[in-house]
């Protein structure tokens, strides 16, 4: 059986997962990425909320011109950060969802170090 390159990600999320999750010291930034925009979120997994979000959606309707390349994904690291830090979050779990830790993934979790999240 051939998977396909969602499923094989599905698959790699799953045992990701199972060895970690987010607590209320130390939740967890989650990446999800489309083909158009990037989307980043901190979760408690104890309680099951959503702490912050953000996306490269998010800040275009804000006014910043942003779009799901690098560049964007950085700015949505940075913003994420930068939302965490106002609700006194300063160490995440980083969460790369199934995803290779290279490229948009990679300029997520850079934009959020340079913002000031601790993982």
């Amino acid at each position: 059986m051939i998977l396909s390159k969602n499923e094989s990600r599905k698959r790699r999320k799953v045992h990701i997962r199972k060895k970690i999750s987010g607590t209320p010291e130390r939740p967890r930034l989650v990446v999800f990425r489309s083909n158009l925009h990037i989307y980043a979120q901190i979760v408690d997994d104890t309680a099951g909320q959503t702490l912050v979000a953000a996306s490269s959606l998010t800040l275009t309707k804000n006014g910043q011109k942003t779009s799901g390349n690098k560049a964007g994904a950085e700015s949505v690291g940075r913003e994420i950060a930068r939302l965490a830090l106002e609700k006194d979050i300063h160490k995440v779990i980083f969460d790369r969802n199934g995803y290779l830790y290279h490229g948009r993934v990679k300029a997520v979790a850079e934009g959020a170090r340079e913002g000031g999240l601790e993982f």
